[in-house]
């Protein structure tokens, strides 16, 4: 029984490791692969360069032929891509509309906000 008593820190440090860690991360990367494979002529994407264009061809060996600018194509591997490009919507005055208005953290609420 004192074995079991010296061993169960470290299996309650590794569940905690697994369930902040390990785990979301691996949701991370599933969902970045499927991205990945779901990519498509015309999707707007950002390379992990910060370049950011449209795919124009997706090849039979999985290079991606974009174009970043007008008549300036450039080859890229498909691992390079970091997100899809998504511009957000536009009110009829042109501006971005805010999600919400109180930008207040947890703190500010009690404290009430500071003018």
């Amino acid at each position: 029984m004192d074995q079991m008593g010296a061993f169960l820190p470290l299996i309650l440090i590794f569940g905690v490791f697994y369930i902040l860690l390990i785990r979301p991360q691996q949701k991370k990367v599933k969902r970045h692969r499927e991205m990945l494979n779901n990519l498509r002529r015309g999707d707007k994407i950002i390379t992990s360069g910060g370049i950011i264009g449209n795919i124009n061809k997706v090849s039979e060996n999985r290079e991606l032929q974009v174009e970043i600018s007008d008549g300036v194509q450039i080859k890229i591997a498909p691992g390079m891509v970091t997100d899809l490009y998504v511009v957000p919507e536009k009110t009829k005055t042109g501006t971005s509309t805010p999600k919400s208005e109180n930008k207040g953290g947890f703190l500010s609420g009690i404290f009430g906000n500071k003018k």
